[in-house]
């Protein structure tokens, strides 16, 4: 395939273009069906006369349905869409971009999307739809497992691509609550994960960032969270976002003081209540019960979701400062990784 791809790719390259452009008309339309040719159009940044020609041709194709609300991808068009997934990853050089990341970071499996996060909520998704296919090949084995969650956008978008049936799984969120959005709640996204795998879940109810005292109380008092810190402790299966520190000390409402000392200390990145530096330093921690990042050699198979440029320092730092099996992400996290990790290693 690969030969045929560079000829392709040498000799028509027009035809490359087409077939790209196809692809990411029908990946859009699957995720926002059913939806209009001007609102299709307006998406992908695209004239709707250039639209309309290469939406009419799908559609003779077999591969979109028209009616009166929109456009929606027919069941052949599905079928279409997986296979063209890997062909198109090959045409836009994403095998050769996922190998230097991979060496650069030092990760077993590196899974890159094309796109920025940033700029589409679509490669935001199908980050997501990434990760939940990877963990459900993972739970195939027909072993019992425990599979702990972080919260956040792109995982709630893994856990509404989740799909299989592990009645031998149990679901745990990695830590407590986070902010006000309870749709993007570890404990949430849990349980979401569980209904959809028909697996067994269970709930921390501590909030997020209780001083040290009220935590330590909690877990002597409360048998029932007591157990449920015992089983996330256990967990052989992580799958967790990366966020900002400056965005996410806001979401759990840190002092000024605190933020300032985040800054002033060089923190980019936050996994788990973790802040950490560009070169991998943990520079604080909030309290709260659930993993912490020295609680990850003990666990199997990590998986960490994120993407988008900004994003980039973020991971970086996270993967610097823990041990990480798997990444998914996207190009534009990845080209900016590669570029930040060459920049210092030339300084």
């Amino acid at each position: 395939m690969d030969s045929i791809i560079n000829l392709q790719k040498k000799i028509v390259p027009e035809l490359t273009d087409l077939l790209v452009q196809r692809y990411q008309i029908l990946l859009q339309v699957s995720h926002e069906a059913p939806i209009g040719r001007r609102a299709l159009a307006a998406r992908l940044g695209l004239s709707e006369r250039v639209l309309r020609a290469q939406v009419d041709f799908l559609k003779k194709s077999g591969l979109l349905d028209f009616s009166s609300s929109g456009m929606s991808v027919t069941e052949e068009g599905a079928d279409i869409l997986k296979e063209l997934a890997d062909y198109v990853r090959k045409l836009q050089d994403i095998s050769f971009l996922e190998k230097a990341l991979s060496d650069t970071l030092k990760i077993g499996r590196v899974v890159i999307l094309p796109g920025d996060s940033d700029q589409d909520d679509v490669v935001k998704r199908e980050i997501g739809r990434t990760a939940a296919h990877i963990l459900s090949k993972l739970l195939e084995d027909g072993k019992r497992h425990i599979v702990a969650v972080s919260g956040g956008t792109t995982m709630a978008a893994m856990a509404a691509n989740i799909s299989g049936s592990q009645p031998n799984t149990v679901v745990v969120p990695a830590r407590g609550g986070l902010g006000d959005n309870v749709e993007l709640q570890a404990n949430t996204i849990a349980t979401v994960l569980a209904q959809k795998l028909g697996a067994s879940y269970r709930q921390l109810y501590v909030p997020d960032s209780v001083s040290e005292d009220i935590l330590n109380s909690i877990l002597q008092e409360d048998v029932g969270v007591r157990a449920v810190v015992d089983i996330i402790k256990q967990a052989d299966i992580l799958v967790h976002g990366v966020g900002r520190a400056s965005v996410m000390a806001r979401h759990r409402r840190l002092s000024s003081d605190i933020i300032a000392k985040l800054e002033a200390d060089g923190a980019v990145g936050e996994a788990f209540g973790q802040y950490c530096a560009l070169d991998g330093r943990q520079v604080y921690m909030t309290n709260n019960a659930g993993l912490m990042l020295q609680d990850l050699q003990h666990i199997g198979i990590i998986i960490g979701i994120a993407g988008g440029k900004s994003k980039a320092a973020a991971i970086l730092s996270v993967i610097r400062a823990s041990r990480q099996d798997i990444l998914v992400t996207d190009e534009a996290a990845a080209h900016e990784i590669l570029r930040m990790s060459e920049q210092q290693a030339l300084a």
